[in-house]
């Protein structure tokens, strides 16, 4: 049985109305076109298949048709159907070119957006501006060496004949093998201390952020971030009517005796101990066990961004903060953005156990679940130790990178900027040459023209700047491509120094 393939059409027949049946037709799809919502070349059904969806005689389309075609509206060729004309009537572009349009319309009368909407705009575009390329986009993974091949068998085997209960709607909590497996590794590889009622499968990081903001947060409250700090997380965060408090950090990590004297009674701290991001400082021990002991005694909340601690190229990962956790105050927020690729789209979190339910059920109540196509396969591909695998491939590369991206620094710009090695992580940071005067700001936006991606470090901060630098991504970067980029930037702030 042959389908007609071709687009619905935004046709309806009034059978209350006087107006002839053919004509209804006529001007429906006479207004569509004018209003632009069927484009030139646009496909038209058959008119035997338009007259079923319509209810309506055959006659009563081709007649439609046939008067659409006299005035120039539509046409048609052997084989290839009835379109909408390429070239409309004059009259028609006449109507069209006089009538003013939205972008007009909006000049003449702005749309006032929220006071929120305004503030995360506004908020430090210059850190996410991008170049066109990845060289040298933090955060970035390397996605052609992913086992794609493998990805695609694991992927075919089980959708092509899926479990029927799959198909309909799912837990909020996620794919429930999934939450197992994940549990398992947190246990195993970062030493939380969990089990799978605990995991809650989401749209990646960022999502699980913003779950714990509304779930935890009233406007008004007081939440410790890092300064400098991830902007998305500052974003979450004012969205949910947060004031925030920018904290310095130092060698380690988050300095909490600051944050007791400027706001003791804060509701959460919002800290990434594992690799601080940017600056790549690790908290330390005793560091972590008082910010653990000010959220017990002030009944507060401690959110643990753990983005890319799987990426530590001086032994063995760094046990997470809540594995450290006997009050049951941190929210543990991971993502597989980084370790796969940015597409996949699937984050997860870990609640103590007393709020499970009530972080699912607000979580059931604004978009009910996550996507289940990647779930059951991204479970297999942890299952049968492709995960593992994959990581500890990556994790050769991204060091190799790492060495690599230095000694081109070193080799190229060291008058310009310096850089240290990292312990971990998929990026590392340059400070700018305080006798040159550089602002990171003006040489990242003429990078970004010369379509290199480098962040200055000044869009990480809230507060005071206390360092001038810039950000360089290289895990998803070849060697050559390093190289080369690094030789563009030299010209870049060389040309700004002339």
């Amino acid at each position: 049985m042959r389908t007609d393939k071709s687009p619905l059409l935004p046709v309806a027949i009034n059978r209350n109305d006087d107006t002839p049946l053919h004509r209804q037709v006529f001007d429906q799809m006479r207004d569509a076109i004018l209003s632009g919502r069927l484009t030139p070349g646009w496909r038209l059904p058959s008119s035997r298949a338009l007259a079923g969806e319509l209810g309506v005689s055959r006659n009563t389309v081709l007649a439609a048709y046939d008067q659409l075609f006299a005035e120039g509206y539509i046409e048609g060729k052997i084989g290839s159907g009835t379109r909408v004309s390429k070239v409309l009537p004059e009259e028609v572009l006449a109507t069209r070119s006089t009538a003013p349009s939205i972008q007009e319309t909006r000049k003449q009368n702005p749309i006032r957006l929220s006071k929120v909407a305004r503030s995360l705009i506004d908020d430090r575009p210059s850190q996410r501006q991008s170049g066109g390329s990845n060289a040298f986009r933090p955060g970035v993974p390397e996605i052609d060496r992913f086992p794609w091949p493998l990805w695609s068998r694991i992927s075919a085997k089980f959708w092509r004949h899926p479990p029927r209960d799959l198909l309909s709607y799912g837990e909020a909590a996620g794919y429930g093998p999934l939450r197992s497996v994940i549990a398992d590794y947190l246990r195993s590889v970062r030493g939380l201390i969990c089990d799978a009622e605990q995991v809650i499968i989401t749209a990646g990081a960022q999502q699980a952020i913003d779950l714990t903001a509304r779930v935890l947060i009233d406007p008004g409250d007081k939440v410790w971030i890092e300064d400098p700090g991830y902007a998305g997380i500052r974003g979450v965060l004012k969205a949910a009517g947060a004031e925030l408090v920018p904290l310095p950090i130092d060698a380690d990590g988050l300095n909490v005796v600051k944050g007791q004297s400027i706001a003791p009674n804060a509701r959460m701290a919002v800290v990434t101990p594992s690799h601080q991001y940017p600056l790549g400082a690790v908290m330390s021990l005793s560091r972590r066990l008082e910010l653990l002991e000010w959220a017990r005694e002030n009944d507060a909340w401690i959110l643990e961004d753990d983005y890319d601690s799987e990426y530590r190229y001086g032994g063995r990962p760094l046990s997470a903060l809540q594995g450290l956790d006997n009050a049951g105050r941190v929210i543990y927020v991971g993502t597989f953005s980084k370790v796969l690729f940015p597409g996949i789209r699937l984050g997860y979190m870990v609640v103590p156990p007393g709020l499970s339910k009530d972080f699912v059920a607000v979580r059931r109540s604004l978009d009910d679940q996550t996507p289940i196509a990647m779930q059951p396969v991204l479970t297999e591909f942890i299952q049968s130790g492709h995960f593992a695998a994959h990581i500890r491939r990556m994790r050769t590369l991204y060091a190799e990178r790492q060495g690599v991206l230095l000694d081109a620094l070193n080799n190229k710009v060291s008058d310009l900027m310096s850089a240290l090695p990292d312990d971990a992580g998929m990026h590392i940071v340059a400070d700018l040459n305080p006798k040159l005067n550089l602002r990171d700001t003006e040489i990242s936006q003429l990078a970004a023209k010369r379509k290199i991606t480098v962040y200055p470090l000044s869009g990480f901060f809230i507060g005071p700047q206390t360092r001038n630098g810039l950000v360089f991504g290289y895990a998803g970067v070849e060697a050559r491509d390093i190289v080369s980029g690094v030789d563009i930037l030299s010209k870049v702030i060389r040309e700004v120094l002339t």
